[in-house]
């Protein structure tokens, strides 16, 4: 019997999403399941590692009745996840902490003391920015804060990794996982002892490292039958959900540039071997055993327009509410917002960057601010594509995916800042399909992660306007300009 479907299961910081695709990339049903962050303190953000298991055991499951398809007729499911989470493990596979989240800011100092030493080297060892998002300063504070989790662990790992040792009592993880810790080396596909030894960490504490086609069998039967599925359906480990979102939409050739904005965002590229950023503005993160994905990822995407909406007490959907800045030219009459509400990682790699509004009159109004939260938001992602050209070149085609692609203005005004043609999926689940499709390409379903461009089903480009774009040319050199002489003052 032809298995015709395949499922994507992509665990994101908002929420975990199961998606059943056919081999086509056709979305065939979805669900969603929330989650819920915690900030226990300033600065410190967690999520519960069992609630994320068990959304998505239930995720995965609800997809499948919806889908109405047969077990049996499931090729494989592969996995996508948000980088940087970090997890005390004991022995038995259960977890003494919360999960540690990208956007946690407890290790500061750490990050602080070694920036201004050994930060350099550590960059050009492992590709990854010094920025409290990292495992690798997580630890180091864990470490130096005598931390109980910490010193009673058997084994440290991120969330994906969590799932893994719950569903197959395996310990692995991904060459792109593994390199988001930040005690990864590219070069070798090994962890770096140096820095295991810095943080106080041994290397059988950490995961086996394999590449994004393992496949794991024989999961547990009491969740096969819980969720549904045949005991031994292929599950492929994948990638963290920057390369697999840019293999979904089918950025993956040299020039194709890739940018996803959703409760964050990134500008993504994949290209061959490992590529480092002599300024330290990007990263650098393996993929496969001979490609690496570089780019920078921004703090404050949907996240600064969902804070404004709220502040406004505004009770429109999200859609209407962006839409009132269409009442407003370019520029929002000489506002400039700085979208720093988050602390900033690229371009800064500055925890402690802080939001401003500048030029701002008793004129302006409600859609103002929103026309400048959402440029600012623009040029933010613009001025990291910048550093990325230096190392990649200027691009070719830019692919668009993530919650704000669904702006019409919003993707009108990234053409017209980029002054290029920009291409969005009909689907907006392009992690979820590159994971699925990864699985595909590890259990001889696809020929090459390559093929994928044949089947993602696209919807027309956006075209730059020529006028515009010289109007919003003019903006962000003002933009920049008022960005870098701001940040000397965080």
């Amino acid at each position: 019997m032809p298995r015709d479907y395949c499922i994507g299961l992509d665990i994101g910081t908002t929420s975990v999403k199961a998606c059943v695709f056919n081999l086509n990339g056709k979305l065939i049903a979805e669900e969603e399941k929330m989650n819920t962050s915690y900030y226990p303190q300033q600065g410190w953000v967690e999520q519960d590692p069992v609630e994320i298991e068990r959304s998505a055991v239930l995720a995965i499951r609800t997809a499948l009745e919806k889908a109405k398809v047969s077990k049996d007729d499931i090729a494989a499911l592969g996995f996508s996840a948000a980088m940087h989470s970090i997890i005390c493990v004991n022995k038995e596979g259960l977890p003494l902490s919360p999960a540690l989240i990208w956007a946690d800011g407890r290790s500061y100092p750490q990050a602080e003391k070694i920036q201004a030493t050994i930060g350099n080297d550590v960059y050009a060892r492992t590709g990854t920015p010094i920025h409290p998002m990292t495992p690798f300063l997580k630890l180091l504070w864990m470490n130096e804060n005598g931390y109980e989790p910490f010193q009673e662990a058997s084994y440290f790992m991120s969330i994906k990794e969590y799932l893994c040792l719950r569903w197959f009592d395996q310990r692995v993880i991904d060459y792109s996982m593994a390199s988001a810790t930040g005690l990864f080396n590219p070069d070798k596909l090994d962890w770096d002892q140096e820095l295991l030894e810095l943080i106080g960490v041994h290397r059988d504490q950490l995961s086996k490292i394999v590449p994004p086609t393992e496949i794991l069998t024989e999961i547990k039967a009491e969740l096969a039958d819980e969720i549904g599925i045949n005991r031994n359906l292929p599950f492929v480990i994948g990638a963290a959900d920057g390369q697999l979102a840019n293999l979904g939409i089918g950025a993956i050739l040299p020039g194709e540039v890739a940018i996803s904005v959703g409760t964050s965002g990134a500008i993504r590229q994949i290209t061959n071997g490992v590529k480092m950023d002599e300024n330290r503005e990007t990263f650098c993160y393996s993929f496969t055993a001979d490609s690496s994905i570089i780019g920078g990822p921004t703090n404050n995407g949907g996240i600064a327009l969902q804070w404004l909406k709220d502040l406004l007490n505004d009770k429109q959907d999200f859609g209407e509410f962006l839409a009132d800045a269409e009442k407003v030219a370019p520029g929002a009459d000489g506002m400039v917002f700085l979208p720093y509400l988050n602390g900033e990682r690229a371009p800064l790699w500055n925890q402690r960057a802080k939001g401003n509004f500048y030029g701002v009159t008793i004129t302006h109004k409600k859609e103002h601010f929103i026309r400048a939260v959402l440029e600012g938001i623009t040029f933010n992602l613009y001025q990291i594509g910048k550093a990325l050209e230096r190392l990649a070149g200027e691009p070719k085609k830019i692919y668009v995916n993530g919650g704000l692609s669904r702006s019409r203005l919003w993707m009108q005004m990234l053409a017209d800042l980029f002054g290029a043609e920009i291409y969005v999926s009909e689907s907006h689940h392009s992690a979820a399909w590159g994971a699925a499709w990864t699985a595909l390409v590890a259990t001889g379903r696809a020929n090459s992660f390559e093929e994928i461009k044949e089947n993602i089903p696209m919807g027309s480009p956006v075209l730059p306007n020529k006028d515009s774009s010289k109007v919003y040319q003019a903006l962000y050199e003002n933009y920049e300009k008022l960005a870098r002489d701001i940040a000397k003052h965080f």
